[in-house]
């Protein structure tokens, strides 16, 4: 049987935490910037946890975790 082969776009997109959950950046923090406060723009450099909904759905796409 071949190996299992890494969603590349998703390697660069999540992460792992210690206890196994999934950590994305935030959406909407790239551009369009002016219009936004500091303390949103604050926010969006933070990165969270993935909704529980999607977790098995990311870890089937890194089967090898995210490196």
């Amino acid at each position: 049987m071949p190996k299992m082969k890494t969603n590349r776009a998703a390697r660069k997109r999540f992460r792992f935490t210690s206890s196994g959950l999934v950590r994305r950046s935030r959406a909407n923090g790239k551009h369009i910037l002016t219009k936004k406060s500091r303390k949103r723009k604050r926010r969006l450099h933070q990165t969270t946890v993935a909704d529980h909904a999607n977790q098995k759905h990311i870890q089937r796409l890194l089967p090898n975790g995210a490196d």
